[in-house]
């Protein structure tokens, strides 16, 4: 087994939350329930999906504050929000409040770029100013400006009995520090590194120097790193699907080759116009797993993780996946 440059700082992982339309609570429930788990098992954080039009989470926040009732340490994050779903300011408002009833363990992920399905949603979501919304960088800033109190009105103190601000309220402390940026290309690395974010990456990248995943994502952690004011310090996470089978029944180590079976082909070439690449699930032993990951280049540039759980397990599975996590790659890992 290779030996880590360091050993690995924080562990994390990332659910969708897949519900059943004909009854959603259940779904919902089995992702607290998850979270619940994670907080038990140690890990250092817990992130959530986000799903718009689909029988997934459409709203990690409001989830994520059922879930700072039932946990007590464990980070929440959201991975990612996409802006372009999103007015920032009542974004801003429903982050602040969701960290403050976690006692600080908040950590928003956003991304930006214009809705999927654009022409289909945009006389729903922006019946009136589709054609002036803008969809860039720009949003991000806004969220960062109201997250960390600056003005976002002119008009302030009292009228009649009602008192108002001009900072969206509540604010909440360090908030701001702990807000990540989802990114998939060189130029978004760059430019996340500038504002001082932190970085979100994950099993899907851009492929514009090389066509070799862990090359292109290592690339772009050191592009975001060069560009961050805290250089070789600065926060990123790796996000890839890693499925240990330690514990695993044989119908459940079958069930999980066959799905990264069928998606291994997705990984081999850059995929639509803009040439993304995939990276191949990571099924095996926990020893196995690592030893992947310790060849990875991406991976020997971070010291935090957030292994993505595959779409459309069963609930036992997910126990099954993340306690192995927990007590074997883990520690293999170096993580304690």
């Amino acid at each position: 087994m290779p030996s880590p440059s360091q050993p690995l700082r924080k562990l994390g992982f990332l659910t969708i939350g897949l519900f059943d339309p004909a009854d959603p609570g259940k779904g919902h429930e089995s992702t607290l329930r998850i979270i619940e788990l994670g907080e038990q098992l140690g890990f250092d954080g817990a992130w959530v999906r986000h799903r718009h039009l689909q029988y997934g989470i459409s709203s990690p926040v409001a989830v994520l504050a059922a879930a700072t009732q039932r946990t007590h340490r464990i980070e929440l994050g959201t991975a990612v929000i996409p802006l372009g779903w999103e007015n920032p300011l009542r974004l801003a408002e429903d982050l602040a409040t969701v960290d403050l009833l976690s006692g600080g363990r908040l950590n928003p992920g956003v991304s930006v770029g214009r809705p999927g399905h654009w022409d289909q949603v945009a006389p729903a979501l922006y019946p009136d100013t589709a054609e002036t919304e803008e969809f860039g960088y720009e949003r991000v800033s806004r969220l960062l400006r109201f997250v960390k109190g600056e003005p976002a009105t002119d008009f302030s103190g009292v009228e009649g009995i009602e008192v108002y601000s001009d900072r969206v309220q509540p604010v909440a402390p360090g908030l701001a520090d702990r807000v990540w940026y989802g990114g998939g290309s060189l130029r978004s690395a760059r430019w996340a590194g500038g504002q001082g974010l932190n970085l979100l990456t994950s099993n899907v990248v851009r492929a514009e120097e090389s066509e070799d995943f862990a090359t292109i994502q290592r690339s772009q952690i050191d592009a975001f790193r060069s560009h961050h004011p805290e250089g070789a310090r600065a926060r990123v996470s790796q996000g890839l699907v890693v499925v240990p089978t330690d514990s695993a029944t044989p119908q459940q180590r079958a069930k999980y080759q066959e799905y990264a079976r069928k998606r291994l082909p997705r990984t081999a070439t850059p995929q639509g116009p803009a040439r993304m690449m995939f990276a191949p699930d990571l099924v095996g032993t926990s020893a196995e797993i690592a030893e992947r990951l310790y060849a990875h280049a991406g991976f020997q540039a971070v010291d935090e993780v957030v292994f993505a759980l595959p779409f459309s397990f069963d609930h036992d599975d997910y126990v099954q996946i993340l306690t192995d996590i927990a007590t074997h790659l883990g520690p293999l890992l170096g993580w304690r």
